[in-house]
This record gives C-alpha cells, structure tokens and sequence, in this order.
C-alpha cells in the first residue's frame, strides 16, 4: 500500500471526506493483546489465557482487548498518510467507538478512512476529525469504528 502525500496542510483540507487508501492488513498476535494486557492491567483471561478460551469462550479462542483494536488506529492512520509539512500532532479524543466484532486472536485488520471535519485552529494548527472503520478480515462487521480527533501543528 502506497500512502497518501500531502505536501501541506492546504492539501489535506482540500481532500476533506475524501477516502484514503485503504491500510495494509495487520495480523493481531497473542504477543500483542498479552503486551496490551500487561499495559493496561487488564489481564481477563479471554485474552490471555489461550488454554481456558479455547475451553470456556464463546470465540473458542483468545480474543483481542477492543480498546487494543482502537489503540491501533493512530499508527494506522500514520501508515496511510504522510503530511510532509506537519511537526508534530496529538491525539485529542475520540467520538463514538464502538467495537461491532470481536477480534480472535490470529487474525488481520486493516483500516479504512476518511478526514471528515478538518478546522483551522488559533494557534496555527488543524484540528482533524478522522473516521475510521478497522476492518476484521472474513467477518461482516468491522471491529472498530471511531470517529478519532487528533491536533497537528506545523
């Protein structure tokens, strides 16, 4: 997958709700969600316990936290685009997540997105409203779907 260039931020806002090229596929690992788990002390064990979840879970498998699904979506989003002129940017909060699919351990994601609302801000910089849907590879619902706000500064 060959990312997006924007060269300035004029660019961007002119390609407003646009869609960008879709991510390249992500293979969710038991090392992920146990180095998510150990992070977030969130050590359920339908996510860590491969074991008892192939016995006792509903998924016959371990399954990937959905906060992890939606940790994802930054880097994702800098994986498709690249903006040449920006020096830095946060991420500023979120809009309606939700986590349609659970995500079995061993399986891909990748992301779709747009920039739905791009706002000049005071101080110079923009603020980005990304929708994003982070598909699950063989499933009719995604895993993710989130509207994530970030601040970016040249």
């Amino acid at each position: 997958m060959t990312p997006v260039i924007f060269e300035t931020f004029e660019e961007l806002k002119e390609k407003q709700d646009t869609p960008l090229p879709t991510g390249d596929w992500v293979t969710v690992t038991q090392e992920m969600v146990d180095a998510f788990a150990l992070a977030t002390r969130d050590d359920q064990w339908i996510h860590t316990d491969p074991v008892r979840a192939a016995k006792e879970s509903p998924f016959g498998t371990t399954v990937a936290h959905g906060f992890l699904s939606l940790a994802m979506v930054s880097a994702m989003i800098g994986e498709i685009v690249v903006l040449k002129s920006m020096k830095m940017g946060v991420n500023y909060g979120l809009n309606r997540v939700r986590f349609p699919s659970p995500v079995p351990v061993g399986s891909r994601v990748r992301l779709h997105c747009r920039a739905g609302t791009v706002e000049e801000m005071d101080n110079g910089g923009l603020k980005v409203i990304w929708l994003c849907e982070v598909e699950l590879e063989h499933s009719p619902k995604p895993a993710c779907v989130c509207e994530l706000i970030s601040l970016i500064f040249e």
